[in-house]
């Protein structure tokens, strides 16, 4: 496709605003009638016990499937009791920050880092230490000298936001790190199934499972809505977060639970991951060579080949609220990088684009009107 010829009309472009959302699937494409079939069976197989108050970590059908998933995709080696049920990604982090954080205790994270993980954790603790990433990653020799941390949080297989994948030799100087100080590392894997070249990226995991806690999600694998994913955790947290998890909701929906069981027995996760690599890889370099097309010689893309999202840097721009608000009143949605960075005016020239639940067209025509917003001001 030339993306350089492309003209729309003025009412074309009065359609709803194209949003590059980052952690958005493509939910149109989901296999309704396969996951409809399959969470029949399951309702109508499921135990009477699946109908009350269930386990609080998890109905063991699913936590069982999972020992071996994990093992599987992400080379995790861990047994049922340590895995959680949680309702998505968030709970997992508060479950977390419950059972780890007083006032006075330290969280270091990534600086820029997904935004919710911060206020997550500022609810618990008064101290969040920033730690600066760069193309690779966290920098550990950016750890403070005079502190430690109860503590850090990090994306090491595809850093949120800016894409760095972190080398085995920063990974080991962090479990190092743990190891001596007695801190945990938090392991946030939102979106490690989708790499484009390259070999797999391992787990940090793999490297440490009593210092390491590891949190998944399928709401980019699946879909949001399903509201389920899982944490990875030392032996010494599984009774406490038990028990707040029990407090906090009792359990989480036990026949969704069944049913992904069920979906990821039978095959149909494998090959709906598949299926979806393909089509986001397809998505990613529409998106790619669109921007290379409209700015060339004006952007640095940065943390491509992996994930639902890239940055791109602009050589000239610096993307003000206001800035913002015009090419929203365009017709196009952007998040900046420097929303999810703690210490501002570091990457105002740096936007999210999200493209996975987009079409090549859209991606064409929303990359269009952000040219032309910009060519204007």
């Amino acid at each position: 496709m030339d993306y350089s010829v492309t003209a729309y009309s003025s009412k074309e472009l009065l359609n709803d605003n194209i949003g590059f959302y980052s952690g958005t699937p493509a939910l149109d494409l989901f296999p309704r009638n396969k996951w409809n079939k399959i969470a029949g069976q399951a309702f109508r197989e499921a135990p009477i016990s699946a109908f009350g108050y269930d386990f609080p970590q998890g109905r063991p059908e699913l936590t069982n499937t999972l020992v071996n998933y994990l093992k599987k995709t992400r080379g995790i080696n861990c047994h049922s009791d340590q895995i959680i049920i949680t309702t998505g990604a968030k709970q997992g982090l508060s479950l977390i920050a419950k059972c780890l954080l007083k006032s006075e205790n330290e969280a270091w994270i990534e600086d820029p880092s997904n935004d919710n993980v911060r206020k997550i954790f500022s609810y618990h603790t008064n101290h969040i230490v920033p730690i600066a990433v760069d193309n690779k990653g966290i920098r550990p020799e950016l750890f403070p000298a005079d502190s430690s941390p109860t503590l850090i949080f990090i994306t090491p297989s595809h850093q949120f936001p800016l894409g760095g994948i972190l080398p085995i030799q920063r990974r080991l100087e962090i479990i190092r790190y743990a190891s001596r100080t007695g801190c945990y590392v938090v392991e946030d894997d939102y979106d490690s199934e989708f790499r484009y070249s390259g070999l797999p990226i391992s787990s940090l995991h793999e490297l440490d499972n009593q210092r390491v806690i590891y949190i998944g999600t399928f709401s980019k694998t699946m879909f949001p809505s399903l509201r389920l994913g899982y944490i990875v955790l030392p032996d010494s947290l599984i009774k406490q977060c038990r028990e707040l998890k029990r407090l906090g909701d009792h359990h989480t929906n036990s026949l969704n639970q069944l049913s992904l069981m069920r979906f990821i027995e039978s095959g149909e996760m494998e090959r709906h991951v598949a299926h979806m690599k393909k089509i986001y890889q397809k998505r990613h370099d529409a998106l790619i060579s669109c921007l290379n097309a409209y700015f060339l010689g004006k952007i640095k893309i940065i943390g491509e080949n992996a994930g639902m999202h890239v940055v791109a840097e602009f050589l000239e721009v610096d993307f003000t609220i206001e800035l913002i608000h015009k090419i929203k009143e365009a017709g196009v949605d952007i998040i900046s990088v420097e929303e999810h960075s703690i210490k501002k005016g570091l990457h105002k020239n740096q936007i999210i684009l999200g493209y996975a639940h987009l079409c090549e067209k859209d991606i064409e025509k929303g990359l269009f009107i952000l040219k032309n917003v910009l060519t204007s001001t």
